[in-house]
């Protein structure tokens, strides 16, 4: 096993496949000097560029502050699935929330992959687009019974899913490790920074201002609106929106999000044989497992496997992380034992104690998004299109979910620890 230095790390995001490969480019210059605007977005992820392109295309003038470069966070490092709804099941999020927001945050969240499909269409984005469905395997019969709730949960709410067996299951991964999966044909993959940059890129043509390399150091009350400074200017506006996720820096006057930090790591081969290709998911569904230990598998449009898993590569774990990797590849792919490994990179996730997205209320038409825990493609882009109609007439009915005035975490820094202490465990000792 080879695995280039080259793509370790977490503090460039030119470090990892998808910066490398992406088809969509962009470059956006600092803030300097004091300027105005209707609206203002911190970060850019997918929720901060989803609202500054539907904000522009509203006609609103907007600027956007990247601390870093256009999907520099856990958008430019993320799997690249476009699910529907959350980790949670529907019925989970509607006890969780009521029957009436929570249904009507199934709602959204079910229809997000035909938004950023159509998004992706409109706006000729670039982004190795593959809306052929995504599996959730069935890693053992408790993950099986799992998936059959699942099911019976989706088809109640009119969703286009699909149980398979063991034999429906090993035809479509190429694997025969699986008791079974759960097909969502409303699912794809994309090249996920690709993606980030092409809704700014078609942010900037509707007249939105882009600024990269912008951290913002304050942010304050000033007269109606808000003032947010940066190392080379300001931003005055009537309108707020942080989009930091789990990327977030520290701003004066401002409380950062609460939420646990979860790394999650990816690890690529070199592009497959034709002849590989042929056995290796030959439909090209994105895929996910039931294990406690999550871990992902899935195709670039080059044909390289990439496998992932939680865990950090750059903590004492790395080296268990990597080994793990490779015997996961051949376990489930035997004539890919040894394969060169070519890239390996990990990004945070912002996770929730409920698993839960959070909405908290900052004033009038401003708020703070944040706790994808893991899905960040789908919901987004939602919520980054739902934030920007309430910006503009400061109507919270426009929001996937309702807002809160506050929200905590307890002992995140202990939870934290276990994630990362569980998975480098569980990968230590050899599962697969």
């Amino acid at each position: 096993m080879r695995v280039s230095s080259q793509s370790m790390g977490e503090a460039d995001p030119g470090t990892n496949l998808w910066s490398t490969t992406a088809g969509e480019t962009l470059a956006a210059a600092p803030l300097e000097g004091d300027v105005c605007a209707d609206a203002v977005i911190v970060g850019g992820g997918f929720t901060g560029c989803s609202a500054a392109l539907h904000l522009a295309e509203a006609g609103v003038g907007v600027r956007l502050l990247e601390a870093q470069s256009i999907g520099f966070g856990g958008s430019g490092r993320n799997v690249g699935l476009v699910n529907a709804g959350l980790w949670l099941p529907p019925e989970e999020v509607e006890q969780a929330l009521g029957q009436a927001v929570g249904g009507r945050l199934n709602a959204a969240l079910a229809a997000g992959p035909d938004l950023v499909f159509s998004l992706i269409d409109r706006l000729g984005i670039d982004c190795e687009a593959m809306r052929s469905g995504t599996l959730h395997c069935a890693h053992s019969q408790g993950g099986l019974d799992d998936l059959k709730d699942r099911l019976r949960q989706q088809l109640a709410r009119g969703a286009p899913v699909e149980l398979l067996d063991a034999e429906e299951t090993a035809a479509r991964t190429g694997t025969r490790i699986y008791r079974g999966a759960l097909l969502d044909r409303r699912a794809g993959t994309i090249q996920p920074l690709a993606y980030c940059r092409g809704l700014a890129r078609a942010a900037r043509d509707a007249g939105a201002v882009l600024h990269e390399q912008t951290p913002v150091l304050s942010i304050a009350r000033a007269g109606d609106g808000w003032r947010v400074a940066t190392p080379g200017g300001s931003v005055s506006a009537g309108a707020l929106l942080i989009a930091v996720n789990a990327y977030g820096r520290p701003m004066a006057g401002l409380t950062p999000p609460a939420y646990v930090p979860v790394h999650y790591f990816q690890i690529a081969t070199r592009p497959l044989t034709d002849n590989l290709r042929r056995s290796v998911l030959p439909e090209r569904q994105g895929c996910w497992d039931t294990a406690p230990v999550m871990s992902s598998f899935r195709l670039d449009a080059a044909g390289r496997l990439l496998i992932g898993a939680v865990g950090s590569l750059e903590g004492a774990g790395a080296r268990w992380h990597r080994g793990w990797a490779a015997r996961k590849l051949a376990a489930l792919f035997p004539d890919l034992a040894g394969i060169d490994l070519e890239h390996a990179w990990c990004g945070r996730i912002a996770m929730t104690g409920d698993h839960l997205p959070k909405i908290l209320r900052l004033g009038e038409r401003s708020v703070s998004v944040f706790g994808y825990s893991g899905r960040g493609i789908s919901p987004g882009t939602t919520f980054g299109k739902a934030v920007a109609a309430y910006l503009v007439d400061g109507d919270e009915r426009a929001l996937p979910c309702d807002p809160v005035d506050a929200h905590s975490e307890r002992l995140a820094g202990v939870k934290q620890a276990y994630y990362e202490f569980g998975a480098s465990l569980t990968h230590a000792v050899g599962e697969r």
